[in-house]
């Protein structure tokens, strides 16, 4: 690969651990950082199921937290929130941490049946777009599908399938009227 002429890339370099004195670098390496540090803790607590929270503060003051499943979770398991007294805090129960990981685990069941429901219900669809094309075998256009084939699932979809149809068929005939002009009135005939 020819390089263009100009200011070379330094490439990826190892850097020193110590502070980075011009600001605006400074910045950038900050939020960069940032981003590496909140997605490592992501994929920690993805891959263990760990409860993770990290909070960082830039040196203008900004917060910024990552939380799984929130940091207010996570930190509210070691230290109540002040005002917060009545909200009792779980005990910690090995890894995790009492009852909100119960919770956590549930709605994450939920999701993947979710998933699994939405997987089912793309199989049934194309199953039943296989039948219509089974239907209409040798026929010219899908209206014309032969309705006998099809079954108790089938039926509801070609069904609205023709409504859709008729509906466009119809709001292209009225804007055709609409848009021809009206005849012109019948000429009487001159009387001689």
């Amino acid at each position: 690969m020819v390089r263009p002429r100009g200011r070379q890339s330094m490439g990826r370099q190892r850097i020193a651990i110590r502070r980075i004195e011009a600001k605006d670098r400074r910045q950038v390496t900050f939020s960069k950082r940032r981003a590496g540090l909140f997605k490592k803790a992501s994929e920690l607590s993805m891959l263990t199921g760990a409860s993770v929270a990290v909070v960082v503060f830039s040196e203008a003051g900004h917060a910024f937290g990552f939380g799984d499943p929130s940091v207010d979770a996570v930190l509210r398991c070691y230290a109540p929130v002040p005002g917060d007294a009545a909200a009792p805090v779980p005990p910690l129960r090995g890894a995790g941490f009492g009852e909100g990981d119960d919770d956590l685990e549930a709605l994450r069941r939920a999701a993947e049946e979710t998933k699994a429901q939405v997987a089912a219900e793309q199989s049934r669809m194309c199953e039943v777009a296989e039948k219509i094309v089974v239907a209409k075998a040798g026929r010219q256009f899908w209206w014309e599908a032969d309705v006998e084939a099809l079954g108790e699932a089938e039926l509801p979809e070609f069904a609205r399938a023709l409504e859709k149809l008729r509906a466009n068929v119809h709001r292209h005939a009225n804007a055709l009227l609409s848009a021809q002009p009206p005849p012109p009135p019948p000429q009487q005939q001159q009387q001689q």
